[in-house]
């Protein structure tokens, strides 16, 4: 019951934050190929999954705590379900530039991020959930609160 809880805290906190802060140009890179696809987000120590539908309108971006039916891709995050919402927040706190993804790179490299399925879908999905050059950042204290 736990993990569900933190399962659903995760999707609510990703559908918020996409909703206020979220960056268009990010979502209109998505190319009609990807259009409508779904991304999981697999979280072993948690036994879920989060279900992500790539869209080229940020209106439509919604994720749900749920098993996709057939995923384009999976991203495997592998941490203790202590660390299941700092690690997803990390990532949508990082610019969508080249900063961004090398922070996302890094994870994968220490292998706390797997990809399975298809790599480029996998970044442009990671570039929608990025909202780090929202205005909002700018401010020092502001971004060391959120």
């Amino acid at each position: 019951m736990e993990k569900e809880a933190i399962l659903m805290n995760i999707a609510l906190l990703a559908n918020i934050l996409i909703e206020v802060f979220g960056q268009d140009p990010a979502f209109n890179r998505i190319d009609k190929k990807y259009e409508g696809n779904e991304i999981e987000m697999f979280f072993p120590s948690l036994g879920g999954s989060l279900k992500f539908t790539l869209v080229s309108n940020r209106s439509l971006f919604e994720c749900r705590a749920e098993k996709p039916k057939n995923p384009i891709s999976i991203i495997t995050i592998n941490v203790k379900k202590e660390k299941a919402i700092k690690t997803v927040s990390d990532i949508i706190r990082q610019p969508d530039n080249l900063k961004g993804l090398m922070f996302v790179a890094l994870k994968f490299i220490m292998r706390k991020l797997e990809v399975k399925g298809s790599l480029r879908a996998a970044i442009k999905f990671c570039r929608c959930m990025m909202i780090g050059k929202n205005p909002l950042y700018k401010n020092k204290l502001l971004r060391e609160k959120l």
